[in-house]
C-alpha cells in the first residue's frame, strides 16, 4: 500500500489559499497567501497580533502571515506551499533544534542553510531542491549510511524508517559499511544492543546521532536524562549515564524516545509476532482489549487523517486477525474509577490518610515514584489500571464462567457473561489451559507494567498501536477499506460510558473521577433540594494538551491538579504547598496523556495532539452516559462477583495493587513472591546471586532451607503444589501497601521476611521467612 512519504507529510501546522495569477503574468509572479496558526499545542487556540512576511520559494512569491516575533520556519513554510524537505533530526514540538543532520539544508539567499532551524525572513529568497542542494544532501546521507547496518529487511521499523525514506528520495550512491562507534571506548559499545528492558529496544549500531531521544528525554522534555552522546566525529555513541543497561538506569519506559526516533535504534520491546503465533495456533482462548487512545490514532498508521474515530475499523480487524473475544478497556476505566473515587473519598474524610491521592493509570508515572520518590508512594491510589484490572476480571472470573459452561449450550443469559460467538470467532469447547490475554496500549510502559508482580499472569502481552498496525499489515488486511460504522465489543467486557473514553486525554482521569464522586456526594446528602444546580460533567479547566499543570475545584471535594507531562509533575512536586493545594492530583507521564503515548504512531503534524484529544472528547459528548457509576455491566459485576460495592474485601483483593521503593528488598520480595505464585521457578532463581551460596529458608519442616539457584528452582517448579492461574485467591500479599515485609500468604498465614541483597548486583543473597507466623 502506499504511504505518504513523511518527509512530505510535515504539517497542517499551516493552511493555505492559492491565489492564480492574472492572465499574461509571468511565472514567477504566482503567489500565494498562507496562514501559520501559533503553536500552542492545545485545542482552544486563542487571539493573537500577527504580521506579514514576503519570500520567494522556488521562484514563487509567497507571502506568509504569522504570529509578530514568530515566523515559522523554512522547512513549515515550504510544507504549507506542498514542498516536501527531507529531515531526520527535526520531530514537532521537541524544543531543542539541534539541526545536526543537514539533511534538510536549503539555499537561502546564495547560502546554505538548515530549513527546520531558519526562520523565514521578510524578503528571503530560498531554494529548496537546487542541484547545488540535492548534492550536498545525497552526500550526508552517504555519510550516514557508511554507517549504518543493512539489515532494513529485518528491521522493526521497515514502514516507518525515515532514513529509509530520505534514502528512497535522494537514492545516494551505494557505500562501504564501517561498524559504529569505532574509536570510542569499548565500556561505550558493551549495550550497543541492549535487550535488558520490558519495554524499549535499544541498537546503537541503528542511530545516526539525531539527538532526538536526547532532547525529547532531556531538558524542555520529559527532565529524566537518560540518554545521551559521547566521544566525537566517527567514536560518536549514544549512550546511558555510567553505559549502563537500560533497565539498570532510572529510565521509567514512557517511550517518548522511540516515538521520536527516525530509524530503529530505539523502538518498543515487540512482541507482536509472539501474539500472531498464538493466534495461528489456536491452543488457547484468545482474549484482547483496546484502549480508548487508539481507536482514535491507529487510522493514521494507514492514511487516514489525525483524530479519526477508527473503532468500528478496529473491531473487524481483531476478529480478523483471528481473536475470539474483542473486548473494550474502557469497560475497566469505568471500573478503575469506581474503585479511585471511592477511594479518594474515603481519604478525604479520614484525617490521617495521605492527601493528595495520586491517580495510578499512568505506570511511567507509577515507575518515577518508585525509582525516585519512594516517599511519596502513600500518596498513591492503590486501585490498578484499567489495563491490569480488565486482565484479572477476564481471567479469574469471565474465564472460569466460560470454561464451565458447557460447550454447546445456548448463549448464556446472564448478564454476568454473555458472550455472543455470533459476533466473532466462537472459543470452541472448553479448554483447561488459561485464556490468552492481549491488550493494545498506545504506552510502551504498559508493556512493563503487565510484569508488575502484583498483575503478573493476568495479562500475558501488550502491544503496542504501532504494533497492531504491523500484526494489521502482514495479514493484508486493508484497514482504511474496512466497514467503521458501529461493531459491538464482546460483553460482560464492553459496555463503557463518556467518562471511561476520556481517559484516554490528559485529565481525563480526572475529570471522569470527579464526575462520580459529585453524583456519589449529592446521593448521599440527605438536605440536597429539588432546586440545587446540576453538577458539572465538562471540566473544561483541566482539558488540552499543552504542557504544564491545570487546576480545577470540584464539588464537595475541593481543588484538583493535572500535570500534563513527568517534568510538570516534578514541577508540582518541587512546590513548597503542594499536599496543602490540592486533594488528588493526575498525572501523565506523556504530554497530552495516552494520545501522545510512546507506543502511538509516529506523526509530524504538530496539532496530532490537539486532533485526537478533539475526538476523544466528541466521542465523550456523544455518549448517553457519561459517569461511570452508570455502567450497568459494572454494576452487574459488583453485585454478582466483587462483593456488592465498591472497597469491599474481594475488590480489593482483584482491583488493587501495592508498591516498593526499586531495588529495595521490598520490591525484591514481592518478585519473589510473584515467580513463586507463578510456579515460575526460573525467574525465582534469577533473583538471586549468581555464587551457590545463596539461600532461601522457606521456615517450613517440610521444604527447609534452599541453597543455591538450582535447589531453588526445583523446588519452585516441583515440590510446591500446583496452582491455577485463573483462580481467584492464589497469590502472597503484601499486607501493607507501600513499606514493609509483612505478608498475607493464600492459606491466610501473616508472615515476615528478612530479606538480603547483595549490594553489588541488588540480587537477593538470603531470604528468609520467619518461623512466627500468624493464621488468620
Amino acid at each position: 500500500m502506499w504511504r505518504r512519504p513523511v518527509s512530505v507529510f510535515l504539517s497542517p501546522l499551516v493552511r493555505t489559499h492559492r491565489l492564480l495569477s492574472p492572465a499574461g503574468s509571468t511565472a514567477v509572479s504566482r503567489m500565494s497567501t498562507t496562514v501559520v496558526e501559533p503553536k500552542t499545542g492545545d485545542i482552544s487556540g486563542g487571539e493573537h497580533e500577527v504580521q506579514t512576511s514576503t519570500a520567494r520559494l522556488n521562484g514563487r512569491v509567497i507571502t506568509v502571515t504569522h504570529p509578530v516575533g514568530l515566523p515559522p520556519t523554512l522547512l513549515e513554510a515550504a510544507a504549507a506551499e506542498g514542498i516536501g524537505i527531507p529531515t531526520l533530526c527535526y520531530y514537532p514540538n521537541v524544543t531543542n533544534h539541534r539541526a545536526v543532520c543537514r539533511v534538510c539544508l536549503v539555499e537561502v539567499n546564495g547560502k546554505l542553510r538548515p530549513a527546520c532551524a531558519t526562520p523565514l525572513s521578510d524578503g528571503d529568497t530560498v531554494q529548496t531542491h537546487s542541484p547545488e542542494v540535492d548534492a550536498y544532501r545525497r552526500r550526508d546521507v552517504e555519510m550516514l549510511l557508511s554507517r549504518h547496518p543493512e539489515d532494513c529487511m529485518r528491521c522493526e521499523v521497515e514502514h516507518e524508517c525515515r532514513l529509509r525514506t530520505v534514502v528512497n528520495e535522494l537514492q545516494p550512491a551505494r557505500v562501504a559499511v564501517t561498524p559504529r562507534g569505532r574509536g570510542a571506548a569499548d565500556s561505550h559499545r558493551l549495550h550497543a544492543q541492549d535487550h535488558t528492558s520490558v519495554a524499549i529496544d535499544r541498537d546503537v549500531d541503528k542511530c545516526i546521532d539525531c539527538n532526538l531521544c536526547v532532547d525529547v528525554c532531556g531538558a524542555g522534555g520529559q527532565e529524566q536524562y537518560i540518554f545521551g552522546m559521547v566521544e566525537r566525529g566517527a567514536g560518536m555513541l549514544q549512550t546511558t549515564a555510567f553505559d549502563r543497561a537500560l533497565a539498570d538506569t532510572q529510565c521509567i519506559s514512557c517511550g517518548q524516545c522511540t516515538l521520536v526516533c527516525p530509524t530503529g535504534a530505539l523502538t518498543e520491546q515487540s512482541v507482536w509476532r509472539d501474539v500472531l503465533s498464538a493466534l495461528n495456533a489456536r491452543t488457547h482462548t484468545t482474549m484482547v482489549q483496546v484502549a480508548p487512545a487508539t481507536r482514535v490514532a491507529l487510522g493514521e498508521e494507514f492514511g487516514l487523517a489525525p483524530g479519526s474515530v477508527s473503532t468500528g475499523r478496529l473491531v473487524r480487524a481483531l476478529r480478523l486477525l483471528g481473536f475470539d473475544l474483542v473486548f473494550d478497556t474502557n469497560f475497566a476505566a469505568d471500573l478503575t474509577i469506581m474503585e479511585e473515587t471511592h477511594e479518594l473519598l474515603g481519604r478525604v474524610a479520614d484525617p490521617k490518610a495521605a492527601l493528595p491521592l495520586f491517580t495510578s493509570c499512568c505506570p511511567a508515572w507509577v515507575n518515577y515514584l518508585e525509582l525516585n520518590r519512594p516517599d511519596l508512594l502513600r500518596h498513591l491510589s492503590t486501585t490498578k489500571s484499567p489495563q491490569q484490572m480488565h486482565g484479572a476480571v477476564a481471567k479469574r472470573i469471565i474465564w472460569p464462567m466460560l470454561a464451565a459452561a458447557p460447550a454447546k449450550s445456548p448463549k448464556p443469559t446472564s448478564a454476568a457473561c454473555s458472550v455472543d460467538p455470533a459476533l466473532g470467532n466462537p472459543p470452541g469447547p472448553a479448554a483447561p489451559q488459561a485464556p490468552y490475554i492481549v491488550s493494545v496500549m498506545p504506552c510502551t510502559a504498559k508493556k512493563e507494567e503487565a510484569r508488575r508482580p502484583s498483575g503478573v499472569g493476568d495479562i500475558d502481552a501488550v502491544v503496542t498501536t504501532r504494533e497492531l498496525a504491523r500484526m494489521i499489515r502482514s495479514r493484508g488486511i486493508p484497514f482504511a477499506s474496512l466497514d467503521n460504522s458501529w461493531a459491538p465489543f464482546d460483553s460482560p467486557l464492553g459496555e463503557s460510558t463518556g467518562a471511561a473514553q476520556i481517559f484516554g486525554a490528559s485529565g481525563g482521569v480526572m475529570e471522569a473521577a470527579a464526575r462520580t464522586a459529585q453524583h456519589l456526594l449529592r446521593e448521599a446528602d440527605p438536605g440536597r433540594t429539588a432546586d440545587t444546580a446540576p453538577p458539572t460533567i465538562d471540566f473544561h479547566p483541566i482539558r488540552g494538551v499543552a504542557r504544564g499543570i491545570k487546576e480545577a475545584e470540584v464539588e464537595g471535594i475541593g481543588r484538583v491538579a493535572v500535570c500534563n507531562g513527568i517534568a510538570a509533575g516534578m514541577e508540582l512536586l518541587a512546590q513548597p504547598d503542594w499536599k496543602q493545594r490540592y486533594v488528588a492530583v493526575e498525572v501523565m507521564a506523556c504530554v497530552g496523556g495516552c494520545l501522545g503515548g510512546g507506543g502511538e504512531p509516529k506523526s509530524m503534524d504538530p496539532h496530532v495532539l490537539s486532533k485526537r484529544a478533539a475526538a476523544i472528547y466528541a466521542i465523550d459528548a456523544k455518549q448517553e452516559k457519561r459517569r461511570s457509576d452508570q455502567n450497568a455491566e459494572v454494576q452487574q459485576l459488583y453485585i454478582d462477583h466483587l462483593g456488592g460495592a465498591p472497597g469491599s474485601g474481594r475488590a480489593h483483593d482483584l482491583l488493587h495493587t501495592d508498591y516498593a521503593e526499586r531495588r529495595s528488598p521490598r520490591s525484591a520480595l514481592a518478585r519473589f513472591l510473584a515467580a513463586v505464585d507463578a510456579r515460575d521457578g526460573a525467574a525465582a532463581a534469577a533473583l538471586f546471586v549468581f555464587d551457590e551460596g545463596c539461600e532461601w529458608d522457606t521456615g517450613t519442616t517440610a521444604l527447609g532451607k534452599l541453597v543455591g539457584r538450582r535447589d531453588i528452582e526445583a523446588c519452585v517448579n516441583t515440590e510446591l503444589p500446583p496452582t491455577s492461574p485463573t483462580a481467584p485467591s492464589i497469590r502472597h500479599r503484601l499486607v501493607d501497601r507501600a513499606e514493609g515485609l509483612d505478608v498475607r500468604t493464600p492459606t491466610g498465614e501473616l508472615c515476615t521476611f528478612d530479606v538480603a541483597l547483595d549490594p553489588v548486583t541488588g540480587l537477593i543473597q538470603s531470604l528468609r521467612r520467619r518461623p512466627d507466623c500468624v493464621s488468620r
